[in-house]
């Protein structure tokens, strides 16, 4: 099942990050002709600094994921033609979710937050988990990752003046209700439903989205007259859209869309 063709990428961001994460991107897909939309999250639409200067945020704070996916939906209800879908971490779980849907003509969940059901015994995810997952902490106040989390958890093999680059640029506090809803019927995924087509890409060296967990999010998939591909770069950490070799992952997804319309 072979993608009808759009010029536009709707890019969808995940957890903890600013969406300006995308404009090394959006300008790279445009430049290929694309138009392209990173929109940022409900009560996130400010820059990062002043996002964490809100923290904790009791607006953010009440943020779920059914209330996310639909302020998706809205959007590309309201684009002139169907979007590719190209999102990161939490933006690749609701990609799963509008593919579901039936909403985008395409889609490629990088590094992905799996959907309920898919699961990893790997250390380094619990440890990465277990603070934003806010357990036995009050959800009337947002999550901020501290600076040390941050560079275990995205920035991990990094120099160090990188990872604080990183951290000021872009990291911002989280919804503690959405991040729990990644466990429940809010993230259920039909893994026997026809889809459009889907590429996940993962990383080697990510701590909190394990490569071998998206592995296992691609392997759940069990429709055969549905595209579903996989590939995982060496080297790639949880901050893979602002690694200096993020062009690699960049270029192959480019060529992937062309290959697949």
């Amino acid at each position: 099942m072979k993608t009808t063709r759009s010029n536009t990428i709707l890019f969808i961001t995940g957890a903890f990050v600013s969406h300006t994460t995308w404009n090394n991107w959006k300008l790279f897909f445009e430049e290929k002709g694309f138009t392209t939309l990173a929109p940022a999250w409900p009560f996130k639409d400010a820059p990062a600094e002043v996002l964490r200067n809100r923290h904790p945020d009791s607006d953010l704070a009440t943020l779920r994921l059914a209330e996310l996916v639909e302020y998706y939906v809205n959007i590309i209800l309201k684009m002139p033609e169907e979007p590719i879908l190209i999102g990161h971490s939490m933006g690749g779980l609701i990609v799963q979710l509008l593919l579901q849907r039936k909403f985008g003509v395409a889609g490629v969940a990088i590094h992905s937050v799996p959907p309920q059901g898919v699961f990893t015994f790997k250390w380094s995810f619990y440890k990465s988990a277990m603070g934003p997952l806010g357990l036995f902490t009050s959800v009337k106040q947002t999550y901020l990752m501290p600076f040390k989390q941050w560079q275990y958890a995205f920035t991990n093999n990094m120099p160090l003046q990188d990872q604080k680059n990183a951290y000021e640029s872009y990291a911002v506090p989280e919804s503690k209700l959405l991040i729990r809803d990644g466990l429940s019927d809010a993230a259920k995924i039909d893994f026997k439903k026809q889809h459009a087509p889907l590429l996940f890409i993962a990383g080697s060296t990510d701590h909190i989205m394990p490569a071998s967990l998206n592995f296992s999010n691609y392997k759940k998939y069990k429709n055969k007259e549905s595209v579903i591909d996989y590939m995982e770069f060496e080297g790639s950490n949880h901050f893979v859209l602002g690694q200096p070799t993020w062009k690699n992952e960049a270029n192959f997804i480019a060529c992937w869309l062309e290959n697949k319309s």
